[in-house]
């Protein structure tokens, strides 16, 4: 092999073979190019046969791009590596001994969907009710409990004169009975089961032992309990494991990842070796400057820094915008630019936030500068079950004749009309050429249809009841009688999960995209609104290797670079979050997180926040994050907002908007005449008795009279004559 191409760092690690082993890889530093040609380095030296090396990627991403690339190197030479997921490796063992666990060999595995089904007969045979015990809070517990090798009994011991995790623990071991009754496993018994299978079975461990000469691990940062434990068995002869991983960017403990795995590796393994990759081929000095000084403030970590040789490179730009409007505003002619002036592609942008509530007035904006746009990893928002649910109902209520936008609501959230009732509904609607709506109004009538009457009835009552009003009622409050009164938000609030709240707040924010269009509308209607979202909800209809704009999580950022990157949403309570403020574990993991978002930017990195966000319904004043605070100022350049202070409340996604705020300050003057009876010019703060506090935008001569524009915090921009309008200073 020729050396010569790599650092002495990497270098330094691909000839290190024997022994345990940690390659701390900084982003961008080249890790899975030194896994590759380490792999290739140990057959090249014969120092194993391929089938006796072993690398366990998280990812079926990550591990086809490991084989392609050992397959480049070796071409044949590479046949009978182990390279797989931590499930697919075990699942190749499982199907080998899980006959010495009781299980048959044909064994089936459950899916979430199939899991969801089980647990809830589970809880039926407990009589549980689903409120006070929701069936997605036990399975994050028996996922945890299985995640650290706990069996019912186990469980149950652990948890004696705990009534809650008593009554969790019995549904937990009803569960694997089930389980193993349907010759079945979940997700997490595919791990733990191996574990369990090498912990009393001596010869298959010595046998895998024996066959795996070295073990490669990725990721190391983001194994848990159950996967440690495994790696551990698995190198536990020959003591040859090579962990690669960046404590930096351990980001996913929600998902039970332990960092501490990584942090203990040289106490966990005797005379092991740590090197360090901190030359980073992807970015510019200054980037990783700033995530340098960001990371140096977490206390749980190795410690490294990083550099590179691509020289200081563009200033990190800060834009402080007034509001979330502004901001999006500020991006989408940032991106113009980017394309127009510096001949970028869309595909060498991406746009980073927190949560995915956040992308709602990103993508309405994007779309009306005509600016192509992918969500990855996530839904976009109009995409997302529960807003498609919401404008099903909405469509409904303006045209009853929807039989697509019927199929989807009549049953959700539940109302026992089930798929066999929907189809007898549509069989004699189709026979009669009438809607399904109809038929439903009508069920009593139909034989078939009998039994589900009283059901399809009440269905029909509540359609009936908000159209009624509808022509009275604006859309975000036709939007939010039908959210309480389906009961959907009801089935949400009955479970109290992560992704239930996630929901509630993407609703919420849907409510919040009808309030704006109404202020925005001459004359709001349901139609116009329903019209709206359809043109935002097509924008998004193209191939994915199309040249667009990526938008994405942070969390599913990692492992991905782009030239250009705007992190947006910077500011305290959003970034980091509300809930971690108050613990020091959390804080150091958000920290982890934006250190991954920075360091996703190669050439030019955006840093965005708003002093002022509507968000879940609500309008907060926010300051800018303490990761803000942590770069220090010689590597920024900051764009400050154009809107007045007072102004930042305005509600509108037109960036048209905050340029004539900008430039109507300069107005031109009031005609003299009337000057002495018209007290007030632009940039005065007034107070109106019907619409509230506002700015004055421009005052322009009409007549004898004056016309004033104003923008007002509740209502939005108002024309009034000076004579009429009455104002107070505010």
């Amino acid at each position: 092999m020729n050396l010569d191409k790599f650092n002495d760092k990497q270098k330094e690690a691909i000839l290190t073979t024997d022994g345990p082993l940690l390659i701390l890889a900084g982003a961008g530093s080249g890790k899975t190019t030194v896994v590759v040609n380490k792999i290739a380095y140990i057959l090249e030296q014969n120092l194993a046969a391929p089938y006796r090396i072993l690398a366990i990627t998280f990812t079926n991403k990550a591990a086809n791009e490991l084989k392609s690339r050992v397959e480049a190197i070796l071409g044949e030479g590479s046949d009978g590596i182990w390279i797989g997921t931590f499930h697919s490796i075990c699942m190749k063992i499982l199907r080998r001994y899980i006959t010495l666990l009781g299980y048959k060999q044909d064994f089936l595995i459950y899916d979430s969907a199939d899991q969801k089904t089980l647990i809830k007969r589970c809880m039926k045979e407990l009589n549980m009710d689903d409120k006070i015990f929701p069936h997605r809070d036990i399975l994050a517990e028996i996922s945890t409990a299985k995640d650290n090798l706990m069996e019912p009994d186990v469980y149950l011991a652990a948890h004696e004169g705990d009534f809650r995790k008593t009554q969790i623990g019995q549904c937990y071991k009803i569960y694997q009975q089930r389980l193993f009754e349907a010759n079945a496993l979940d997700f997490d018994d595919i791990i733990t089961l191996t574990v369990k299978l090498f912990s009393i079975d001596n010869e298959a461990l010595e046998y895998y032992q024996d066959k795996f000469k070295y073990v490669f691990v990725d990721e190391y940062q983001d194994t848990n309990n159950a996967q440690y434990i495994l790696t551990g068995m698995l190198a536990g002869k020959y003591k040859n494991i090579c962990v690669v991983g960046d404590d930096d960017q351990s980001i996913y403990k929600f998902r039970g990842a332990n960092i501490n795995n990584i942090l203990d590796f040289e106490s966990d393994y005797e005379n092991a070796w740590v090197i360090k990759l901190e030359q980073n081929y992807r970015s510019t000095q200054n980037i990783l400057n700033a995530a340098n000084h960001v990371i140096a403030n977490n206390n749980s970590r190795k410690g490294k820094e990083l550099w590179t040789s691509n020289g200081d490179g563009d200033k990190i730009t800060l834009f402080e915008a007034g509001n979330e409007y502004e901001e999006a505003d500020f991006i989408a002619k940032t991106i113009e630019n980017q394309v127009n002036e510096k001949g970028k592609k869309y595909s060498d942008l991406a746009i980073l936030y927190r949560t995915n509530a956040q992308s709602r007035v990103l993508e309405t904006t994007l779309s009306g500068f005509g600016i192509p746009y992918r969500v990855l990893a996530g839904l976009r928002f109009y995409d997302r079950k529960e807003i498609k649910d919401m404008l099903a109902y909405l469509r409904l209520v303006f045209n009853s004749d929807d039989n697509i936008s019927l199929i989807r609501v009549v049953n959700e959230p539940s109302r026992k009309i089930g798929v066999t009732t929907v189809e007898k509904v549509a069989a004699v609607a189709a026979e009669n050429n009438v809607s399904m709506f109809e038929v439903m109004r009508h069920a009593d009538k139909f034989t078939e249809l009998s039994k589900a009457a009283a059901k399809l009835s009440e269905f029909v009552k509540l359609i009936d009841n908000i159209r009624d009003i509808a022509d009275l009622t604006s859309p975000s409050e036709i939007l939010e009688k039908l959210y309480y009164n389906s009961g959907y938000n009801a089935m949400l609030t009955a479970e109290n999960t992560v992704e239930n709240q996630t929901r509630i707040e993407n609703i919420h924010e849907f409510i919040v995209s009808a309030r704006e269009y109404e202020k925005s509308a001459e004359e709001p209607t349901l139609s116009e609104f329903l019209e709206s979202t359809a043109l935002i909800a097509d924008v998004d209809n193209y191939d994915e290797e199309q040249d667009s704009v990526v938008l994405m999580t942070l969390h599913s950022a990692k492992g991905l670079e782009f030239p250009v990157v705007f992190m947006c949403g910077m500011e305290d309570g959003l970034f980091p979050s509300q809930r971690s403020m108050y613990s020091s574990e959390e804080i150091e993991e958000e920290r982890r997180l934006c250190y991954v978002g920075i360091t996703r930017a190669k050439k030019e990195l955006y840093l965005t926040y708003a002093e002022r966000r509507s968000m879940y319904g609500g309008s907060t004043y926010s300051k800018a994050s303490r990761f803000l605070d942590e770069i220090p100022i010689e590597f920024i350049k900051t764009i400050e907002s154009k809107i007045p202070k007072a102004a930042q409340g305005v509600k509108t996604s037109q960036s048209e908007m905050f340029d004539k705020i900008f430039e109507r300050k300069k107005a031109t003057p009031v005609n003299t005449a009337v000057q002495t009876t018209f007290e007030f010019k632009a940039g005065d703060m007034v107070e109106h008795r019907k619409f509230g506090k506002g700015m004055i935008l421009s005052v322009t001569p009409s007549g004898n009279d004056v016309k004033v524009e104003i923008v007002f915090d509740e209502v939005g921009t108002k024309s009034l004559m000076g004579s009429f309008a009455k104002l107070k200073k505010a």
